[in-house]
């Protein structure tokens, strides 16, 4: 087969979206199929909007000689309204990571997104899920059912090599409570939820470790570090910036908690992948972590922004080793339960199979 797949950027962009597709692209290509990436260059959400008025984009997309259109849905605002003059063409699949009308923000804001991401969703021919939460979310916004494949993405990118000897020694060391962010720096990511817990603990409770890209929300970033110093937070936190995959797996395997309160999430990846290495996951009931992490057996959910119960969390965890062991030990269970990268190409190049011949 021969697909387009549109995106912003660079396929090589650290994000869970990203690895999402980079896998897949892999997937298609090893299995002999042809992927031409079409890349948009990152703008403000106006001025993307502003690419449906562009008649190079269009006959650009129109000249693609593929099977199937691939779109990463983080484009809607660049395909609203262009998608609609492609009909026909080809088939126009997206892969839907979570929607932006699903974050927490103003409801005007909300409102506004709702309106563009409805245009986008009813232009294109199916989907492609990374969660049942997405998918009830895009069908709630539609009102309708289209061809559709719900493929969870991986956690064993890593290639994780840990023995439950291990995992214990690691539960039982004494000290502060090692934790880990993994995410990039914006606000749903909820580091700054995580920071206000911490400063409620004893200062010998925790130490922090935040693994991410300090450079896609510089005023968020810097937003943090101020609020590292006015928490007295500085001999606890470090910032590590993103990390390459064996420093990454360094560090989770150095590490005892996944610390990620997001506001939202459409799958969260970063949590499977922590799994893989035995750390229990600490995140939100906002999105479809749910579906990763089953409370009080593997990790724990909490409200969006709920510092207390965030705090009262950490607080167990480190005062209780033989509690954060049996988290530790389910949450490798869970991982080794979990689909890899491999099983979630399959099932979505037989979904695309089944789209081409219909």
């Amino acid at each position: 087969m021969r697909h387009g797949l549109v995106i912003y950027g660079n396929l090589e962009t650290i994000s869970g979206g990203y690895l999402y597709d980079r896998k897949l692209v892999e997937h298609l290509e090893r299995q002999g199929d042809q992927v031409e990436i079409i890349s948009l260059p990152w703008r403000s959400y106006a001025r993307q909007l502003v690419d449906n008025l562009s008649p190079t984009l269009l006959h650009r997309l129109e000249q693609q000689d593929v099977d199937i259109l691939l779109e990463d849905e983080l484009n809607h605002p660049s395909l609203f309204w262009i998608n609609h003059r492609l009909a026909g063409v080809f088939p126009i699949i997206s892969i839907v990571h979570h929607l932006r009308s699903s974050e927490s923000r103003p409801a005007w804001q909300n409102c506004c997104y709702r309106w563009v991401e409805h245009s986008y969703l009813s232009s294109v021919d199916g989907f492609i899920f990374n969660s049942q939460t997405t998918r009830q979310a895009v069908e709630s916004l539609i009102e309708t059912e289209k061809p559709c494949v719900v493929a969870f993405p991986a956690g064993d990118r890593l290639s994780p090599q840990i023995s439950h000897e291990e995992i214990a020694r690691r539960a039982s060391q004494p000290g502060p409570l090692r934790l880990l962010f993994l995410g990039n720096l914006i606000p749903r990511k909820g580091l700054h939820t995580l920071l206000e817990a911490l400063s409620l603990l004893p200062k010998d409770t925790c130490r922090l470790s935040v693994a991410g890209r300090l450079d896609v929300d510089l005023a968020y970033v810097h937003s943090i570090h101020r609020q590292v110093a006015q928490l007295g937070l500085s001999d606890q936190v470090i910032f590590l910036g993103a990390l390459d995959n064996e420093a990454l797996g360094d560090q989770l395997r150095l590490n005892q908690v996944l610390a990620l309160p997001s506001s939202y999430e459409g799958f969260g990846i970063a949590y499977l992948e922590g799994m893989g290495f035995g750390l229990p996951a600490i995140a939100t009931s906002g999105g479809a972590a749910g579906e990763i992490i089953t409370d009080g057996r593997d990790g724990f959910l909490v409200k969006p922004g709920d510092v207390l119960a965030l705090r009262d969390c950490l607080q167990e965890l480190a005062r209780d080793r033989q509690r954060l062991l049996k988290l530790s030990l389910a949450a490798r269970e869970r991982y080794e339960a979990h689909p890899g990268w491999e099983d979630t190409g399959r099932r979505i190049r037989q979904f695309l199979e089944a789209i081409r011949e219909a």
